[in-house]
């Protein structure tokens, strides 16, 4: 832990001015709602759409000249794939990117718009995931993990660093977790330096690869159903750094249904005007959900990102 907040703190230092200082707003219908003091992490208005090019910015300032030069390899079903393209593309740095067939294609073509080459792979994210890195393995490039890198969790962790910097005593923080980069991340930095904070970790109850395996004790396959929350959906590496970073950072364990998911995204809408995608929706309504046990405490909900097709976000709000 200690030697991940190390590299959290001088990452805060050294992607900057690359990746944006993302406001820490104070939602006062939310809180008016909630009966508690709100807060909105935007992480949604950082470069590409989401918190994702925190993680590439940093995990690219550690390439030597070779790789560079070879160029990089990595999988995403959309948000860390825009990321690091455009990361890359700064740095003059080839990138490709292995996606499930069945990623939304406006992400895709947002990845290829940045510069990168995509290959799609039949299967899910984690089936994309193993591909990619068999192919950097014989190519002989590196393969940058979505979420099972320490700098990538370095990167992701400087939103816990600017959260405590905007607001220092916060009560209860909500992040959603797929691979668990981000919790990670967030989780160090809290743990560090504000150790009261609780840790919430929020899951789709369609998709919970790693609530199920923190649940079982060791990372194990789950199967899983269709959600609005893409960004947190698909299997844990075998492996996974994340996963013992998770037991030790996340104080509680959050799922949530569909229906509360799109409630959260419609809400957020109409009380903020911000458009979010689904994994985003999945920390508001997990906050909504727990602000009874809340009620009066200041907490802060991490809006992970808004790269959601449009016609998908119109169906998931409509009522």
């Amino acid at each position: 832990m200690q030697s991940l907040y190390q590299l959290i703190t001088e990452a805060h230092t050294a992607i900057r001015p690359q990746v944006r200082t993302t406001p820490l707003d104070f939602s006062p219908l939310l809180s008016l709602i909630t009966d508690c003091e709100l807060y909105l992490k935007c992480e949604h208005l950082q470069h590409t759409g989401s918190f994702k090019f925190r993680g590439a910015v940093n995990k690219l300032r550690m390439l030597n000249d070779t790789a560079r030069e070879s160029g990089v390899i990595t999988a995403s079903t959309g948000n860390h794939g825009q990321a690091l393209a455009l990361a890359a593309r700064s740095a003059g740095i080839p990138v490709t990117v292995y996606a499930p067939a069945t990623a939304a294609q406006v992400k895709l073509d947002a990845i290829c718009a940045y510069g990168a080459d995509v290959e799609l792979v039949e299967g899910d994210a984690l089936t994309a995931e193993l591909e990619a890195s068999r192919q950097a393995n014989l190519q002989g490039k590196p393969f940058i993990s979505p979420y099972n890198d320490k700098y990538i969790i370095a990167g992701q962790g400087t939103t816990g660093m600017e959260m405590i910097e905007q607001q220092a005593d916060l009560d209860a923080i909500f992040v959603a977790v797929g691979g668990g980069g981000l919790i990670s991340g967030i989780g160090a930095a809290f743990k560090h330096l504000s150790p009261n904070t609780k840790i919430i970790g929020c899951w789709p109850a369609n998709t919970t690869s790693m609530y199920a395996s923190l649940k079982a004790g060791s990372i194990i396959e789950v199967a899983e159903q269709p959600t609005l929350s893409d960004g947190t959906a698909g299997g844990i590496e075998p492996g996974a750094i994340t996963f013992p970073l998770c037991q030790q950072v996340i104080d509680r364990y959050e799922l949530v249904s569909e229906e509360q998911i799109r409630h959260a995204m419609r809400l957020v809408a109409r009380t903020d005007r911000w458009m979010i995608e689904g994994a985003a929706g999945v920390a508001l309504a997990a906050a909504i959900k727990l602000a009874p046990q809340f009620k009066g405490k200041k907490i802060a909900v991490v809006l992970c990102g808004k790269n959601i097709v449009l016609e998908k976000f119109i169906n998931a709000v409509a009522e």
